[in-house]
């Protein structure tokens, strides 16, 4: 069984509904490199999908799955990270990115 922090099992997480319609952290991934690809110089890295909060799609992913610790508001939105886990979260979506070219 593996860990539910490895790359792989990040990549299978289910996200709520969001900007890039992704069921996964995978699909998620893949449309911004879509969108990376398909924009090209147009492309915003501050808002690839219309929205600046972008990241935290993948934040509250990963603290609703209890990988990192997170305190929320009174709408289920991320308020605050715990110490280091902004860090610690913006590892596991570096590994799991880094992952995304591996066969399984």
């Amino acid at each position: 069984m593996t860990s539910p922090s490895t790359p792989a099992a990040v990549l299978a997480l289910p996200m709520r509904p969001n900007d890039a319609d992704a069921a996964t952290v995978r699909d998620y991934l893949v449309a911004l490199l879509a969108a990376l690809w398909e924009e090209s110089d147009n492309f915003s890295g501050k808002r690839p999908f219309g929205n600046s909060s972008w990241p935290y799609d993948l934040y509250e992913t990963l603290g609703k799955a209890g990988l990192v610790e997170v305190i929320w508001d009174e709408d289920g939105y991320i308020r605050m990270f715990g110490p280091g886990q902004q860090q610690f979260a913006d590892r596991l979506i570096a590994d799991a990115i880094k992952h995304l070219g591996v066969s399984t």
